[in-house]
């Protein structure tokens, strides 16, 4: 019944709305042009459909939504946008330009070509895919500072110039100054829903410890006020141990 009820209820907005365009993804085509059957019936003029592509999340499968958490916010701090953008897969990047910036077709084709023929590192024009979006939303300033942030971080394996994300502990939930490693990774980042997912993490190499590599997800670890945990390559927590 709902996938019957849902194109008559967007249709009847046209009707109500006495509509003359209707703007929507490929994916509401069947639903907006119920919307002109609609209009018909009730002696109007059919809208006009105007449908645009699907874009992709960094997932590069499902379309972009934030309930899919594959989104990119236009609203998301620079460094955070550009780091998303360089986790989307090699094989839309060309979408991505096309859709999300205004660079000439033209030259985005050469440098497509470029990296089919093996001349360019497609990691050098996913770069350039980044800069270009976050200079769109913020400015050139902050793409460059992204990018030179995203270099440090990711590529050098640095740290931040900055970590805001902080998470405190209390003395209490220390047991002789320590935590399983799990419960922190879990306590500490939201991004870790379940012991599961935080041994995944674990056995994937990519959790991080004041520094080390942490290879065990049964151990405990000493916190001390001030140390990183790192959880994948752009999750940075700063722990502070209080009273």
């Amino acid at each position: 019944m709902h996938e019957l009820l849902y194109p008559l209820m967007q249709g009847y907005d046209s009707v109500y709305l006495h509509s003359d365009v209707e703007l929507g993804g490929t994916d509401q085509k069947f639903n907006i042009l119920v919307g002109r059957d609609l209009q018909r019936m009730y002696d109007q003029e059919p809208q006009v459909v105007f449908l645009m592509p699907i874009l992709e999340g960094t997932d590069g499968v499902l379309k972009m939504s934030k309930s899919y958490g594959n989104y990119i916010g236009i609203t998301e701090p620079a460094a955070q946008m550009y780091g998303k953008v360089m986790s989307i897969p090699d094989s839309i990047i060309g979408k991505y330009f096309e859709l999300a910036t205004y660079v000439p077709m033209d030259e985005v084709n050469k440098m497509l070509d470029d990296v089919e023929s093996g001349s360019v590192n497609p990691m050098e024009v996913k770069m350039k895919l980044a800069r270009e979006i976050v200079k769109i939303y913020h400015s050139a300033e902050a793409a460059q500072e992204a990018e030179e942030e995203f270099t440090r971080v990711v590529r050098k394996k640095e740290l931040p110039s900055e970590i805001e994300r902080i998470h405190e502990i209390s003395k209490n939930d220390l047991k002789d100054g320590k935590i399983w490693i799990v419960k922190l990774l879990m306590d500490a980042c939201s991004e870790m829903e379940s012991k599961r997912e935080a041994r995944r993490h674990i056995g994937q190499g990519s959790v991080y410890f004041d520094g080390s590599k942490v290879t065990d997800p049964n151990i405990d670890v000493e916190v001390k006020d001030g140390m990183i945990l790192k959880a994948g390559p752009r999750v940075f927590v700063k722990l502070k141990v209080r009273d």
